[in-house]
């Protein structure tokens, strides 16, 4: 019953979905138009797939990440960029590479090597990573990255969103200082508001201050 219940409102989204894009074409059929009809189709169907999968905090957070940059990648075959990452040294630093079901790779930075408590800096430690990632983007001109900023519930919510947008445009400012152009990077910061562990806990707060650096590839 209840997998029929989230399966009935996943087909709804859907269908808000292409009811959207089928009203946006008739009123704009520029390439601009359409862009921005995938970009918001995207989100759309990221979030309705976090509510498919369940309704846990971790699942949102899976759908909003997916959501936010799906609406204009295209397929893509990340062997070489994540064994290039990899070498860095990301695996010893507790940094995750992970290609994602929505075809992106997502370089999942904890907070142990990333920024202090309550700052915003980049660790030294962190950023031989970002090095490999600066260089594959810069190699592979059809690859944008994204980078979302998490805390835990820790604060405000208002210091919590700010912190969030500081360590994600932190991490999107060095790359653009490696050589990548500032028109293929964006960053968003999120507060507390997609975890993935239980904030009443140490470890889980520890496992929600974390920045995802999304990476993909778009049509040329």
């Amino acid at each position: 019953m209840i997998l029929s219940m989230r399966a009935a409102r996943f087909a709804t989204c859907v269908s808000v979905v292409a009811l959207m894009a089928g009203c946006a074409t008739v009123d704009n059929m520029g390439k601009g138009g359409k862009t921005a009809v995938g970009a918001g189709a995207g989100a759309a169907l990221g979030a309705g797939l976090g509510a498919l999968i369940g309704d846990s905090s971790k699942a949102a957070a899976i759908g909003a990440g997916i959501g936010a940059v799906a609406g204009g990648i295209v397929g893509y075959n990340w062997s070489g960029v994540k064994k290039e990452v990899e070498k860095s040294g990301a695996s010893s630093l507790g940094v995750d590479v992970t290609e994602m079901p929505d075809g992106t790779l997502r370089v999942n930075i904890p907070s142990n090597v990333s920024f202090d408590t309550g700052k915003y800096a980049l660790k030294p430690a962190l950023l031989p990573v970002l090095d490999s990632v600066a260089r594959a983007l810069v190699q592979h001109p059809e690859l944008r990255a994204k980078s979302i900023g998490h805390t835990d519930s820790t604060g405000s919510d208002a210091t919590n969103q700010t912190l969030s947008v500081n360590r994600a445009r932190a991490v999107a400012n060095y790359l653009s200082q490696q050589g990548v152009a500032t028109t293929r990077l964006t960053a968003e910061g999120r507060g507390s508001s997609n975890p993935v562990g239980d904030n009443a806990t140490a470890e889980g707060r520890a496992m929600n201050r974390r920045v995802e650096l999304y990476l993909y590839a778009v049509q040329q």
